[in-house]
């Protein structure tokens, strides 16, 4: 199975912590989507796909209103998206993606979380050379055959296509993502989600011990409202 499936499989297995973490991480999306790209997602591709992604989360429409609506919104603090890098306990390196509205609050919190647990936090660049970004796309079989699809989809950045259960799992280059959901909706494929991830090149081997040391920074940055997404080189448990 390619990189991307099997993160996939990790993420189906460790999902965010609750459904209100998941729309809240959707709702900045969508508001910073719509900031940049327009309020309309018949003309803002990444606007439309957000919006599939959070109809299968089963996001209420109200609350993918009012997050588009925030992004027009001037009495409203506008989202930033900021990364941090750093090295978890053990060596782990840690990729962390936030958007927030204070980034001196952010800075601060994620910095306490690394220091807390025996980490660092890092310079930019010091972890992401360590991590592809790639875009992946959820999308409803037709009547294809995958090795014919793979092939016709190489020459848009895709570099795997897989099939998980009910749904065609498909990752590529970051810089492609706008030219595969071209693709993918010219061709009449049914999109319905799409995330950004960051595959680590290798993964490190840790101890059970060592293991639960990193899961403690995991978790409280995970359960910081300002961060969307965190991606680490510790390799998947056995169990």
């Amino acid at each position: 199975m390619g990189r991307a499936f099997e993160y996939r499989k990790a993420r189906k297995l460790k999902r965010w912590g609750n459904m209100a973490k998941t729309f809240t991480k959707l709702g900045k999306e969508i508001t910073i989507a719509a900031k940049d790209g327009g309020p309309d997602p018949d003309t803002n591709p990444r606007l439309r796909m957000l919006i599939q992604t959070a109809k299968k989360e089963n996001m209420p429409k109200d609350n993918v209103e009012r997050a588009i609506k925030r992004a027009t919104d001037k009495a409203q603090g506008d989202y930033k998206e900021v990364n941090y890098e750093g090295y978890g306990p053990h060596g782990i390196a840690v990729f962390v993606e936030t958007a927030t509205d204070n980034t001196t609050r952010t800075v601060a919190n994620v910095r306490s979380y690394f220091n807390k647990t025996g980490g660092n936090l890092a310079t930019s660049g010091s972890v992401e050379f360590l991590f592809e970004h790639k875009c992946i796309f959820h999308v409803v079989p037709k009547d294809e055959d995958l090795e014919e699809l793979t092939l016709e989809l190489i020459d848009f950045g895709v570099d795997e296509v897989e099939m998980d259960g009910e749904e065609i799992i498909i990752s590529g280059e970051f810089a492609s993502n706008s030219a595969i959901q071209s693709y993918l909706e010219e061709h009449g494929y049914e999109i319905t989600s799409s995330e950004f991830v960051r595959l680590p090149l290798s993964t490190k081997e840790v101890s059970d011990e060592e293991r639960a040391d990193i899961e403690v920074l995991l978790e409280r940055l995970e359960e910081d409202d300002d961060v969307q997404n965190v991606f680490h080189n510790m390799a998947e448990s056995a169990e």
